[in-house]
């Protein structure tokens, strides 16, 4: 089912909440610019296997409301804490892919990981996110022809095939972020880093990364698994950015091993 929780000065934010009455819960944090239904290929398969499976959108992205501000890696991770304290959520499993893991390494290390007992960090934007050449590309193309801009991350994304239908969908949920919004997560990703937040993870965490990502370096799974004391890399050798994806009986199958 999908509801909407308030956060900060009255946004909105919505919440796909699928079996609500599963025995291990599990909270997805998708990348950007897309929303929570990029996760459809663990929704179908997950609930089914008991799990409680938890989706967000963030401010700005997929069905969320589009404020002007707050945008910062500092008031992302605060949304999320209020979503966990509105739902009373504990003991759950943290998966943030891209720019979703840096904001679960914020809250992590803000929160001091609030109710979070595993974290799975999928490709994630960190400890650096955009450089300023990637960045000045798309905030050029994400303000002035964001369609184009959308198309070039797809593009990118993946290392298998994707068909023409899936590539369009995959285009349409980036489209149905705000402008104004994909662009501020552009400079967010570009000007702050993790570096500091990494060592305040006290949790299990697995690491997972496509070997072929061009959009966050592999090399990048790497610096975290070092410095993320209790960490395990997976590399995902047949995948690009989207390992949920990819090779995603293989995703599906390690995390339920991961959680248990």
């Amino acid at each position: 089912m999908g509801y909407y929780v308030t956060v900060d000065s009255g946004v909105k934010l919505f919440v796909e909440d699928l079996n609500p009455e599963g025995s291990k819960t599990i909270v997805f944090l998708h990348g950007w610019p897309l929303s929570h239904k990029q996760f459809e290929y663990q929704f179908d398969h997950l609930p089914f296997m008991g799990y409680r499976c938890i989706g967000i959108d963030w401010r700005g992205f997929g069905q969320s409301d589009k404020p002007i501000s707050g945008y910062n890696f500092d008031r992302l991770a605060d949304d999320i804490r209020t979503v966990v304290d509105v739902l009373q959520l504990n003991n759950f499993t943290l998966v943030g892919h891209s720019t979703g893991g840096a904001i679960a390494i914020r809250y992590m290390s803000r929160h001091n990981g609030y109710g979070v007992s595993n974290l799975v960090l999928v490709d994630a934007a960190a400890p650096k996110g955009f450089t300023t050449e990637t960045a000045t590309r798309f905030l050029t193309l994400a303000l002035n022809d964001r369609p184009k801009m959308m198309r070039e991350v797809t593009e990118n994304f993946f290392f298998q095939y994707i068909t023409s239908s899936f590539s369009e969908w995959f285009i349409q949920l980036g489209l149905q972020a705000a402008g104004w919004s994909t662009a501020a997560i552009i400079i967010t990703l570009r000007d702050e880093t993790l570096y500091t937040d990494l060592q305040k993870i006290l949790v299990p965490t697995l690491i997972v990364h496509g070997v072929h990502d061009k959009v966050i370096p592999f090399a990048q799974g790497h610096e975290l698994n070092q410095k993320i004391k209790n960490s395990q890399l997976v590399p995902f050798h047949y995948s690009g950015h989207g390992p949920f994806w990819e090779e995603r009986d293989k995703f599906n199958q390690l995390l339920r091993q991961f959680i248990g």
